[in-house]
């Protein structure tokens, strides 16, 4: 049993509240975190480098006393508070932001777990150990007082302790029935991806709890209705209406931890679009790719935010990340004797592997695509998520792996060293070139290590070694793990977007420990390969690619 995949699914389902909760959203009513006078003047004082530190701070008295305080304050100097005096108020009636948590050890954590032993290089092994510690740092757990006065805090309480991404992100990513974008009250009216079934499937593939399965399916069942019931776009190809889903959030308003750069956003525009900006902008934050030229194509600027329409977009991603989920649901219904659910489920798949098939699948490119839906033609650019059907096994052609490596060889992303690019795309924006994600990687390579092709996995391998070594360099130099790594420069902390580069960090640590229980006893810590031009990662693979047509 791979001790780290285990422990670290167990750590993802242990901040899980599932309990039942209708499938719409519900609006967010705070006065002070998400809407309001109150908001605009902090906010807009930039009282803080980052806004998302004023809404993550916890009231010192009643929300009701800080709005009559606030009122008073506000209408004795015409609704323009003078910046100390906002400033004194805000230290008088919050708290520092973080004073709602205290530390948590995960009650299953070992100081020296087995799959260390299975790490060949003696230097990674040390440093595995390291990130091995960071649970601990990451791992968190809610004070009494967020259960007992909920209105003071823009915290979601949930009874189970859990791990935070780090840095700025002190808060669950990931919980409940319609699963907020993030645990705090202003994150409820956008959505999660929908992973929540592959978690379970995750889960019980390493404990065989089925009782917990069928006490909890309904739950899953009702985040794939969110999805249908809000998120759900006919296409209509070749004389047939296909259904898929989109990233769609039908609320404006700036989003809160992100106010004033909102707000300064929407004043290039005239004042009937503004609206109609936010919700794309929060629809963009819905996709965690928050933000990419993924939601720029077509915009009258491509470079700019104001263009930004991630709602007219039918992504691969979420829509393979649904197929998965509809298979993973057939198989759990199956499992417990419900045939009339799995059949259901089974039917879903089955239509969205169509749909994901005519709609966005470019057999001569040899990748599916994003889908435009005001301009009906896809978006034939670069992203690692063009390949996310292939890690989430909906594919019917089994040559797809085959053209998955032509398609990243054609785009030269196996030319770069240091981890696969977001994009191609230079925008600035923090989802795009030259920025890596830990959790892009970890879908090209899974996707590509599954296939039965020899030279796939190879591929794989290789992306691994070059992803660790990023990580591994960046670490000895700044003993921290990030976010996010810039490809271009050496594999250096990665930039762009709204905020400064994380430390931390929850999914970086994740799928740096995942390769090494899957790699450890060939990955190294030393010099970095150099890059494989096509050409040469054939020749390279030559041996691999003849063993695989091999009939065993």
């Amino acid at each position: 049993m791979p001790g780290r995949t285990w422990e670290l699914c167990l750590l993802l389902l242990l901040g899980l509240g599932l309990g039942s909760q209708e499938a719409l959203p519900p609006p967010c009513e705070s006065e002070i975190y998400c809407h309001g006078e109150l908001l605009n003047q902090v906010q807009m004082a930039k009282l803080y480098q980052d806004d998302k530190q004023f809404v993550d701070m916890p009231l010192s008295i009643a929300p009701e006393q800080v709005l009559q305080t606030f009122t008073e304050l506000s209408r004795d100097h015409n609704h323009s508070i003078p910046r100390e005096q906002l400033q004194a108020f805000v230290h008088e009636h919050f708290q520092a932001k973080g004073q709602e948590l205290q530390p948590w050890t995960p009650a299953d954590w070992k100081d020296s777990p087995q799959f260390l032993q299975k790490i060949s290089d003696a230097k990674l092994r040390a440093w595995a150990g390291q990130l091995h510690q960071l649970w601990k740092k990451l791992g968190k757990k809610m004070k009494p007082e967020v259960l007992s006065h909920p209105e003071r805090f823009s915290l979601i309480y949930s009874e189970h302790p859990f791990i935070v991404p780090g840095g700025r992100f002190v808060e669950f990513y990931y919980c409940y029935g319609h699963v907020p974008n993030g645990g705090r009250v202003y994150y409820l009216q956008r959505s999660q991806p929908p992973l929540l079934t592959l978690m379970m499937d995750c889960y019980l593939t390493h404990t065989n709890d089925t009782a917990f399965l069928q006490e909890n399916i309904e739950t899953l069942a009702l985040e794939l209705d969110f999805w249908t019931k809000n998120r759900t776009v006919s296409v209509s190809l070749e004389g047939k209406n296909y259904l898929l889903n989109r990233y769609y959030v039908p609320y404006g308003g700036p989003r809160p931890e992100s106010y004033s750069k909102d707000v300064e956003l929407a004043d290039t525009l005239p004042e009937g679009d503004r609206e109609a900006l936010w919700a794309e902008l929060k629809a963009g934050a819905e996709s965690g790719w928050d933000f990419s030229s993924r939601w720029l194509i077509g915009g009258p600027n491509p470079n700019s935010l104001s263009g930004i329409r991630t709602s007219k977009l039918v992504p691969v991603d979420l829509n393979a990340f649904l197929c998965q989920a509809e298979e993973l649901m057939s198989n759990f219904y199956s499992r417990l004797g419900n045939d009339s659910q799995a059949t259901k489920y089974r039917i879903l798949r089955s239509q969205r592997l169509a749909a994901l098939n005519t709609v966005l699948w470019d057999e001569q490119t040899g990748a599916w695509f994003d889908y435009d839906l005001e301009k009906k033609k896809k978006n034939r650019e670069f992203y690692p998520s063009n390949l996310t059907p292939l890690w989430a096994g909906c594919f019917s052609d089994p040559g797809v792996a085959d053209k998955a490596l032509k398609y990243l060889e054609d785009n030269r992303i196996l030319t770069y060293q240091y981890g696969i690019p977001t994009s191609l795309q230079k925008t600035g924006q923090q989802w795009d070139f030259p920025n890596a994600w830990a959790p892009l990687q970890d879908l090209v390579i899974r996707g590509l290590a599954k296939a039965p092709l020899r030279r796939a996995q190879e591929v794989a391998f290789q992306l691994a070694q070059n992803w660790i070594r990023t990580n591994f360099d960046v670490y000895s130099q700044k003993s921290a793990m990030y976010e996010k790594y810039d490809v271009s420069n050496g594999g250096q902390p990665g930039g762009g977007g709204e905020y400064e580069v994380q430390e931390g960090f929850g999914w970086t640590n994740g799928v740096v420990l995942m390769l090494l229980d899957r790699y450890g006893d060939r990955l190294t810590s030393g010099a970095k390969l150099a890059f494989l031009e096509p050409h040469c990662l054939a020749a390279t693979l030559l041996p691999s690619l003849l063993l695989s047509l091999l009939p065993w």
